[in-house]
């Protein structure tokens, strides 16, 4: 479905350009009243971009029925939200559309407040002060805040921490993550799944279901889930493929912004291809192994960076790890690890091999990463995604040079 270009105005919130007005010149001039227009459910609503993990940000076209459509994964995911005295917060840009329908519109949906504040970069200790401070109760907490989160001892009694539930999700939680929520914050760690084109589709409960760790949880009611191949044939349990869902949904896009070609690319035998690899269990559970383009091929093993990526994080040093595949002449590909180290710890051999032996403990033979490098911080998106292609083109880049 295609809107008309005479339809759309843009807006710029500090300036103007010719092609688009100033939203405060606008503003001045605008009315107090309204009047409704009456719309239909797949009418387009808004317009929310990709966040650009693999490729350039693409427009997803979204309709008016996904208000409602998005309303069972937050209840779900935030423990049958709202409840009495429930205060919603996340640092999520309301421009991503995690921030946009898992925080703000269902909050405001259901009349609970939406706390607001920003801040330049994120602080895990400023982020507890605020928590604390305003006594949210239900929050949205990507892996990477949490992690950095992690760092800070004692939130509870130092901050006077007292959130109900937190869900996460746009990269895997991981078991440790889930068990320090237990721990440090005293609530679930909720694991929800979606994308900027059909989002909040999957989803954990701990309260009315088995945690299992490392799944990313199973279809929440109103969503048809499977395991497909590229032809869009449902697979059997155990079987890696391509996360799918079934068309339509009532948080599906209608279309990539003015690209019928990448809009017809996403769709393969009435389901939605979200471009993620993983599997699901005979008890309808989903197994999140990464995104199609960041799979490793490595001695004839398919390997998913997320397990190593949450093996590397439970080592008591690391804050946050990403792990690629490296062009190998034998093995096609060899895993190389990016690792941040928490406050304390310095790079060193020693170091190296402490890791990799932690992970070789941990994981497959086949797993553990042959190289690993020490950084200062990993390429992100602004919504907290670690941007696996720009550490693979730099490595190829430096292959390429030698």
């Amino acid at each position: 479905m295609a809107i008309a270009t005479e339809t759309v105005r843009l807006y710029l919130i500090d300036g103007q350009a010719p092609e688009a007005e100033s939203l405060p010149v606008a503003l001045e001039s605008a009315r107090d009243a309204f009047a409704n227009i009456d719309t239909a459910a797949d009418d387009p609503a808004f317009l929310n971009f990709t966040s650009g993990t693999t490729g350039n940000p693409k427009g997803a076209l979204q309709a008016h029925r996904s208000m409602l459509g998005h309303l069972p994964g937050a209840e779900f995911g935030l423990d049958f939200f709202p409840q009495p005295g429930d205060i919603m917060w996340s640092p999520a840009d309301w421009a991503w559309l995690a921030g946009l329908m898992d925080v703000l519109m269902p909050a405001w949906y259901h009349g609970v407040p939406v706390l607001t504040f920003r801040a330049p970069r994120f602080d895990p200790e400023q982020a507890f002060a605020t928590i604390g401070r305003h006594q949210v109760r239900t929050a949205l907490l990507v892996p990477t805040m949490l992690r950095l989160m992690r760092q800070v001892p004692d939130p509870v009694e130092r901050f006077g921490v007292r959130l109900r539930v937190v869900y996460s999700g746009g990269e895997s939680v991981g078991k440790e993550l889930l068990e320090w929520g237990n721990q440090a914050l005293r609530i679930p760690v909720n694991e929800v799944f979606g994308q900027t084109e059909c989002n909040l589709v999957l989803g954990s409960n701990s309260s009315v279901m088995p945690i299992k760790p490392g799944s990313i949880g199973r279809a929440v009611p109103g969503h048809v889930a499977a395991i497909v191949n590229d032809a869009g044939e449902v697979q059997p349990p155990g079987t890696t493929g391509n996360i799918a869902f079934r068309s339509p949904d009532p948080v599906m896009m209608l279309e990539y912004w003015r690209n019928p070609e990448a809009t017809r690319d996403k769709y393969a035998n009435g389901w939605l291809i979200t471009g993620d690899l993983g599997s699901c269990d005979e008890d309808g559970y989903f197994w999140f192994q990464g995104r199609a383009d960041d799979v490793i091929t490595s001695g004839g093993y398919r390997i998913g960076p997320s397990e190593i990526e949450d093996a590397l994080a439970r080592h008591p040093a690391v804050v946050m790890a990403a792990a690629v595949g490296v062009p190998d002449p034998v093995r096609t590909e060899s895993i190389k690890a990016f690792v941040v180290l928490r406050d304390g710890f310095s790079p060193s051999r020693q170091l190296v091999d402490e890791i990799r032996n932690f992970v070789r403990d941990h994981l497959a033979k086949h797993e553990v990463p042959r190289d690993l490098q020490f950084v200062a911080a990993l390429p992100m998106t602004t919504t907290g995604k670690i941007m696996r292609r720009e550490l693979r083109d730099a490595e190829r880049a430096k292959l390429a040079g030698k």
